[in-house]
């Protein structure tokens, strides 16, 4: 069993510095575009084996030490009732604006409506068996809303910080809503086998450190503590957010993930020894050439030697147009990374 990852989400010692990329499973590997071209993206979503084909892909290539289940944070959004297309990016239907849409969101168990994800999970623990961890994932409240009330992704998504300034009310009922259905969905792909789960929380970063903690921190939280007792590992990413960092590490999660933006070893000193942390090479830097990208890797790796819990990975999703020889400079840069001193590690 390969437990190097779950291991340094819980801060245990461990013999390297696991590595996983976020989005390692997509548009990136040549064999994903391959399958694409017959395929449309949620065909592959709902469907649970081209769900685990992809998953696996990425780990053919490079000897990672987690796999993420392939799926979109929007999906579980239909046990809401919320209709939506991708072409490429999503488009909801209907845009979530007024009291009487939150109201009459239709609440339904993820197992009824996205029994397909957790059928991938479970698929893909068995293919696995033992060689990697499965990851499991959902998108945090407020990043959802930004979503619905938007009806797209959009730079600065205004529709929602309107209606957190003139409706309020409105907004604290969506995040209560999307709470129980995250928490329910989370607690599906765990009970289907996930291994350790992450909460993205991509635009929490648009809020002033006043609007956070009402408005997305304190969902979070409810989240956390609708899935602590099943035991298995949380991870929270809050992209674009350094203004945040010490109150996103009072979120209850195990794991904090670190954009690029600010240099790991000063987020580590921020918040303190008690989290495990993932990140943070910048995605870009992957198109650096391949001695850069080492260089690169093995900066951000001495920046935690000697802290017990970290996870390496890039500071957001790996970008679509990244070459392969940078992805494998990177893992290589890893492996060859003896970093953390195991005895030091196993007394912080």
């Amino acid at each position: 069993m390969n437990d190097r990852f779950l291991r340094a989400c819980r801060r245990q010692p461990v013999d390297r510095t696991p590595l996983w990329i976020m989005r390692q499973a997509g548009r990136y590997l040549p064999e994903y575009r391959a399958l694409r071209k017959d395929v449309d993206f949620l065909t592959v979503c709902k469907t649970p084996e081209l769900a685990v084909e992809v998953s696996l892909q990425p780990l053919r290539r490079f000897p990672l030490d987690a796999s993420i289940i392939f799926s979109d944070i929007l999906l579980p959004l239909e046990a809401l009732g919320c209709r939506m297309t991708f072409n490429p990016g999503p488009k909801l239907a209907e845009p979530i604006r007024t009291r009487a849409q939150v109201d009459a969101l239709d609440a339904r168990p993820a197992a009824e409506v996205v029994p397909y994800v957790a059928e991938a999970v479970s698929m893909l623990r068995r293919e696995l068996d033992g060689k990697t961890p499965v990851i499991g994932f959902c998108g945090a409240p407020f990043t959802l809303a930004a979503y619905l009330v938007q009806g797209e992704g959009k730079e600065g998504f205004g529709a929602v910080k309107t209606m957190l300034y003139r409706e309020p009310g409105t907004l604290e009922r969506l995040l209560e809503t999307l709470t129980a259905a995250m928490t329910d969905y989370l607690r599906l792909q765990i009970g289907a086998g996930a291994q350790a789960v992450q909460i993205f929380d991509s635009w929490a970063g648009l809020l002033a450190p006043a609007q956070y903690e009402p408005f997305a921190l304190r969902w979070v939280r409810a989240i956390l503590a609708g899935v602590r007792d099943l035991g298995v590992p949380v991870i929270y990413f809050v992209n674009g957010a350094p203004h945040l960092l010490e109150a996103a590490a009072t979120s209850g999660a195990d794991v904090l993930g670190i954009c690029w933006r600010t240099p790991i070893d000063v987020a580590a000193a921020r918040v303190g020894p008690s989290l495990a942390l993932q990140g943070n090479l910048d995605p870009h830097a992957l198109f650096a050439d391949p001695t850069e990208v080492t260089r690169l890797a093995t900066d951000v790796l001495d920046r935690m030697t000697g802290r017990a819990g970290h996870i390496m990975n890039l500071g957001h999703g790996i970008l679509p147009e990244t070459p392969i020889p940078s992805v494998e400079a990177l893992v290589a840069a890893v492996h060859a990374h003896t970093g953390r001193d195991a005895a030091v590690a196993a007394q912080s």
